[in-house]
C-alpha cells in the first residue's frame, strides 16, 4: 500500500472545527457573502492566489507547484438551503430558516483542510491544484456560470474531482463508479386553461381538473410503456395550483414538476411526447393548455479514464475494502456541467452511521453527518491529486 508523509490524524480535530464553523452560517444560493469571506481568508492565510466574486459569491484558490505540470481542479459546493434545523446540535444554524442540511459544510471543510495540507508541500508539487468553491448548487445555477467566467482557464484545468457526503452509504466508505452518479434534472411547467362555473352545473364549464388528471396519467404512461423497462425515467409533479372556492369548477390550473434519465436520448424524448400528450388530450376536451420546458442540467457522468486511475490510487492507498461501486441516483448536480467540459469523476463519502443515529437523509431538518469521515474525504483528495500531478517525493513507497 503506498502512503505519503502526511501525518492526517493530526488534521481530524481541524478539520471538524472547519465543518462546524460552516454549518453554523448555512447561506442561500448567490448570497453565501460571509461563507465566501471566510473561506478566502484561509486560502489567503495558506499562500494561495484567491479570486473572489466569480459566478457573484464564488471563490477559487489556486496553488502553484514549484514545477511545471498538469492542473487539477478541486470542486466544492457551498450554498445553505431553506430548511429550519432540527438537530439540537451545539453548533447549529445560526440563520433562522436556513440550514446546511445536504452536506456542502462537510465539503467545504474536506476541500480547505485540502487545500492547507497541500499548502505545506507546493515546493514539491509538480503542476497546480486548483480548488473551486462554488456557490447555487441548489437551485443549479452556480456551476454554469462559474464555467462562464472562466473558472476553468488560466491554467486551464486538465482534470476535476469532486464528493458529496452521502446518508446512503456506510459512514466512511467511498463510492467510486465509472458512467452515470446522478441523473439529468429537468423541469416542466404546464398551464391547462378551461372555463369555470359552479360545481352544480359541470356540463356549463370545461374543468380542467379532471383534463389534468388524464394528463398525469398520460405522462406516467410514458415512463411505464414508452422506454424500455431496463432504462430508467422519471416524471414527478411537485406543485399543482388551481382554484379558490370548494364549489367553483376554477378556470385553470397550473402544475409543474421535475424530469429526471440517465440517457441523453431519453432526456429528449420525455419532454417532446409531454407537450403531445398535453396539447392532445387537452384538444380532446376543448380546453388549452400552455407547456414548458426548462432544461436544468445533465447526467453527471464519470470519465472512465480518469475513474479508473481513481479507483487504483485509491484502492493503492486506502485499501480495496474502503472502495464501494454504488448505483446511480435520481438526484440531480451540476457537477455534470464540469465534466461536460473536463475529463473528471465525482464520488460519494458515505456518512451513514446507525450507532450514532446519523441515518437521516439529505434536506431534512435532522440531517446530520459522522464527523469523522471528513479526513477521509481529505486523504482521498490529496491522494488523487498527488498521484495524478505525479509528486512522488511527498510519498513513503
Amino acid at each position: 500500500m503506498i502512503k505519503t508523509r502526511i501525518n492526517f490524524n493530526q488534521y481530524k480535530k481541524e478539520c471538524i472545527n472547519l465543518r462546524k464553523e460552516f454549518h453554523k452560517m448555512p447561506e442561500p444560493a448567490f448570497e453565501e457573502i460571509e461563507t465566501s469571506k471566510r473561506i478566502a481568508s484561509y486560502l489567503t492565510d495558506w499562500g494561495l492566489e484567491v479570486t473572489t466574486g466569480i459566478a457573484k459569491t464564488g471563490v477559487v484558490g489556486l496553488l502553484r507547484g514549484k514545477k511545471e505540470g498538469k492542473t487539477i481542479a478541486v470542486r466544492a459546493d457551498i450554498d445553505g438551503l431553506p430548511v429550519k434545523e432540527n438537530t439540537n446540535l451545539d453548533y447549529s444554524s445560526n440563520k433562522k430558516g436556513y440550514m446546511h442540511a445536504c452536506g456542502h459544510d462537510g465539503h467545504i471543510s474536506i476541500a480547505l483542510q485540502t487545500a492547507k495540507i497541500l499548502s505545506n508541500f507546493k515546493n514539491e508539487i509538480k503542476g497546480n491544484v486548483k480548488f473551486i468553491f462554488q456557490p447555487a448548487e441548489e437551485i443549479v445555477a452556480g456551476a454554469a456560470l462559474m464555467i462562464k467566467e472562466g473558472v476553468l482557464k488560466d491554467p486551464d484545468v486538465d482534470a476535476i474531482i469532486g464528493l458529496h457526503i452521502w446518508p446512503e452509504l456506510e459512514s466512511g466508505f467511498l463510492g467510486v463508479n465509472k458512467g452515470p452518479v446522478f441523473a439529468s434534472a429537468d423541469r416542466f411547467d404546464l398551464i391547462i386553461k378551461g372555463k369555470s362555473g359552479h360545481g352544480a352545473l359541470p356540463h356549463q364549464t370545461k374543468d380542467p381538473s379532471i383534463v389534468l388528471a388524464d394528463i398525469i396519467n398520460g405522462f406516467q404512461k410514458i415512463i411505464s410503456r414508452e422506454l424500455s423497462p431496463l432504462e430508467p425515467g422519471v416524471i414527478s409533479f411537485g406543485m399543482i395550483k388551481g382554484g379558490s372556492v370548494y364549489n367553483i369548477i376554477p378556470s385553470k390550473i397550473e402544475t409543474n414538476g421535475t424530469i429526471r434519465s440517465f440517457n441523453s436520448d431519453i432526456r429528449e424524448l420525455i419532454p417532446n411526447r409531454m407537450e403531445e400528450i398535453a396539447y392532445n388530450i387537452c384538444k380532446g376536451y376543448q380546453l388549452k393548455c400552455d407547456y414548458k420546458f426548462s432544461p436544468g442540467v445533465p447526467v453527471t457522468l464519470n470519465n472512465e479514464e480518469i475513474t479508473d486511475f481513481i479507483i487504483k490510487t485509491l484502492r493503492d492507498s486506502m485499501g480495496s475494502n474502503l472502495i464501494k461501486t454504488t448505483k446511480p441516483t435520481m438526484g440531480g448536480e451540476d457537477f455534470s456541467l464540469f465534466l461536460e467540459e473536463v475529463p473528471g469523476t465525482y464520488m460519494l463519502l458515505g456518512t451513514k452511521n446507525e450507532k450514532k443515529g446519523i441515518t437521516g437523509s439529505i434536506h431534512q431538518p435532522n440531517y446530520d453527518i459522522d464527523n469523522d469521515i471528513l479526513i477521509i474525504g481529505v486523504k482521498a483528495f490529496i491522494h488523487i491529486i498527488l498521484n495524478y500531478l505525479n509528486t512522488s517525493p511527498i510519498f513513503n513507497i
